[in-house]
């Protein structure tokens, strides 16, 4: 027992540093995959893969599996660990083809982290399409996933994360080496303090006995005339002995820093949960002398579960921090804890829905103009973990949160941002295959500020109605939902048109086309990702003849109402609209409208609903289209004139009754 809790120590302890959560802890959420066949050595082969898997020895595991599969043996959990196994050491070529494989094989019992991760890894490889359609098939299985959810409300993310791209130039440092150098913070003076794994000569040659590598220890490196970073040795103080530490916050005033190390007891050793795995704790060190010293435990801690990656707020009252602790939403979320004048800490508090999802959220970062950066696999990103900003941390909303975009996110994992906003120069780490080592710093310069606006470009095509050739040079109007003009403008020569609205307001609009010798169309719209607009126009019409249907003559839907009501519907409303317009411009014209009802119900009563429904129809158009009463006359038919055979005592569908519920408009003077 003794030699399974130390190989999952052995690489939780490096895991855990920079995601915390490792997989397979998690994955006992998702169900057992039991469904398996093969012979009873594959089945074995299957069951000792699935130890070792459980064990966190992934590249063991991987080599069991594949000898499994070589013996003909099938299974989901082979399947499923396997590929969890290559998604665990970003191996997502791999990883791909055998999260198809489960997929393939049993998907049925699959649960929605399966399809999450199936994703991710398809992003991996740039395979974005791919990716979104398991997405979508993650948000039919569980709707209440906002992962799966902020892909319906933004199925064109990648445009929009197209917006915030190119704001940075990004730069190796020369402090990544073959080794992990990750998780800058700033320090007070001109430098940075970083973690690394890396055994260099100024650094401690001491070894941790179970991982067999160097501590991960706090280094410091001074900012050169560049904004490269030049290492500067060991971070001076009661550190790097036999700890794992990363992620240092430190006060303005250069005196309190809190920082980031595996849960350990000096004289125990390391500290494990129930399932033998290693926690991250924060840890607050003083400045004594020149020196860290003093380092006490931040009262939050826990040994079942991790609090990690602390940031401050600009005036050092507020500390943000990574944590899975019991509250949080998916594998880590962001919190905040107040800090009191006397040194007391309030009770943290989760940053909420906004800005957390189901997957790992992470890495905080206050920038001094109180931009809130963290890192992120649950909002919509390019892959892995990608680098967020949240404008207005103190009120977040889901508009407020912005992908970094290209470069500084790639399908890798991008973490650990931090940027001096007054400078614009920051840095961060990733994994990204250009990298010389497992993690590698980046300087980066920002070049351009956040776009905090949105605009999305509608596009659209005028055409001639009965034949469907192009029409150039229609006037177009797009109005509001206040029916106020918003914007003006004409289509080119082959009846092309496009114009920008604010891709977040989620108000109708209404663009109108107009050009002589032709009647007048226009087209309501939302501003969503596909939407594509077609402005049809006719020949104007012919001079009418007295009796002429309005419907027929305008292309009108009928005027419904509803059962038993002679309200005005908002569809009806709309269809009204059209008759005033034909009215306003054709001053001359008088029409008589005639309104109907349904057969249910007695005939008495169906005449005088009829007749309410035909005041209520005149009404309209004198009230709201300020069309003069002379004008119109009109009479309620009540049952009299059913279009189909739904008569007394026939039985009809709602359907059915409804066309008979209808007001018409007869020219009777033109």
């Amino acid at each position: 027992m003794m030699l399974n809790i130390m190989k999952i120590i052995k690489t939780t302890i490096l895991l855990s540093f920079i995601f915390f959560t490792p997989l397979c802890i998690k994955a006992q959420q998702f169900g057992s995959l039991t469904k398996q066949s093969g012979s009873k050595s594959g089945i074995k082969l299957i069951e000792k893969g699935n130890k070792l898997f459980n064990e966190l020895a992934y590249d063991e595991a991987i080599k069991v599996y594949l000898r499994a599969i070589d013996k003909k043996a099938q299974s989901s959990a082979l399947y499923a660990n396997l590929a969890d196994s290559y998604y665990q050491n970003t191996d997502m070529q791999n990883a791909v083809k055998w999260y198809r494989s489960l997929m393939n094989y049993d998907l049925a019992s699959v649960k929605g982290e399966y399809y999450f991760r199936y994703a991710q890894a398809l992003k991996g490889l740039r395979r974005y399409k791919d990716a979104d359609v398991w997405m979508t098939k993650l948000a039919e299985l569980n709707a209440d996933d906002s992962r799966a959810a902020s892909l319906k409300y933004n199925p064109q993310y990648l445009k929009t994360i197209d917006i915030q791209s190119n704001r940075y130039d990004i730069f190796p440092t020369s402090i990544s080496s073959k080794n992990s150098e990750f998780a800058t913070g700033f320090d007070q003076n001109q430098g940075i303090i970083f973690s690394s794994d890396g055994s260099q000569s100024s650094f401690s040659k001491r070894t941790d006995a179970w991982t067999g590598k160097p501590f991960l220890q706090l280094l410091h490196a001074n900012i050169s005339s560049d904004n490269d970073l030049v290492s500067d040795g060991k971070v001076k103080g009661s550190f790097n002995d036999r700890h794992n530490e990363s992620t240092a916050a430190i006060t303005k005033d250069g005196n309190t820093m809190y920082f980031t190390r595996n849960s350990y007891e000096k004289g125990e050793g390391y500290q494990t949960d129930e399932d033998g795995i290693v926690r991250l704790k924060i840890y607050i060190a003083s400045k004594i002398n020149g020196e860290w010293g003093n380092i006490v435990e931040f009262p939050y801690n826990n040994v079942t579960y991790s609090v990690a990656h602390p940031t401050l707020s600009k005036d050092d009252n507020r500390l943000y921090f990574a944590s899975d602790m019991p509250g949080t939403r998916g594998l880590s979320d962001i919190y905040f804890v107040d800090i009191n004048s006397d040194g007391s800490f309030g009770f943290p508090q989760n940053m909420g829905n906004v800005v957390n999802t189901e997957g790992r959220d992470t890495f905080p970062f206050m920038a001094n103009d109180g931009t809130l950066y963290f890192a992120s696999d649950g909002h919509l990103g390019l892959g892995g973990l990608d680098v967020f900003a949240v404008v207005d941390p103190l009120s977040p909303s889901k508009d407020g949160i912005f992908n970094l975009g290209d470069p500084v996110n790639s399908e890798s994992d991008d973490f650990a941002f931090i940027i001096n906003s007054d400078s614009k120069v920051g840095y961060f780490s990733s994994n990204r295959k250009s990298g010389r080592g497992g993690d590698d710093i980046y300087r980066v310069l920002e070049t351009n500020p956040l776009v905090i606006e949105c605009t999305k470009e509608i596009d659209g095509v005028t055409t001639n109605k009965k034949t469907g050739d192009v029409i150039p040079n229609v006037n177009l109007t797009v109005y509001d939902s206040n029916n106020d003009i918003i914007q003006e403008l004409q289509s080119d020569d082959k009846g092309a048109f496009a114009f920008e609205l604010d891709c977040k307001n989620a108000e109708s609009y209404r663009v109108v086309g107009e050009k002589n010798d032709y009647a007048k169309d226009e087209q309501s719209f939302t501003v969503e990702p596909n939407v594509e607009l077609a402005l049809d126009l006719a020949l104007d019409l012919e001079p009418v003849e007295v009796g002429t249907n309005l419907f027929v003559a305008l292309d009108l839907n009928p005027i419904y109402f509803t059962y038993d009501k002679s309200f005005i519907r908002e569809d009806a409303e709309y269809e009204l609209q059209k008759v005033i317009r034909y009215m306003r411009e054709n001053p001359q014209v008088k029409i008589d409208v005639k309104s109907h009802t349904d057969s249910r119900g007695r005939d008495a009563y169906n005449y005088r609903l009829s007749n309410r429904r035909n005041r209520a129809t005149i009404d309209y158009i004198v009230d709201e289209g300020g069309i003069s009463r002379s004008r119109i006359t009109g009479q309620g038919y009540g049952e009299s004139e059913i279009l189909n055979g739904c008569t007394n005592d026939i039985k009809c569908s709602e359907d059915e009754h409804q066309l008979n519920r209808r007001s018409e408009f007869i020219i009777i003077e033109k």
